[in-house]
């Protein structure tokens, strides 16, 4: 499942958009969002996801359960 910014606890810090390694995360309206056709989930990078480790607040960057898992391409 793709990750998501809940955007009510969002500080606008922008430390999450540039390591994203799928350059999924961008500012909209002053917080940032992800882009969930982007996102995965950092799958074949790291070991976290990127968005959560960096993010100074925590429960701000989490899944989206109403979208399905990322599947790597064969």
């Amino acid at each position: 499942m793709p990750f998501k910014i809940i955007s009510s606890q969002c500080t606008s810090c922008s430390a999450c958009e540039p390591e994203c390694p799928n350059v999924a995360i961008f500012e909209k309206d002053g917080t940032f969002v992800i882009d969930p056709k982007k996102c995965s989930e950092c799958i074949g990078y790291f070991e976290v996801p990127q968005c959560v480790a960096i993010c100074p607040v925590d429960q701000t960057c989490v899944v989206d359960p109403s979208l399905p898992r990322y599947q790597a391409r064969a």
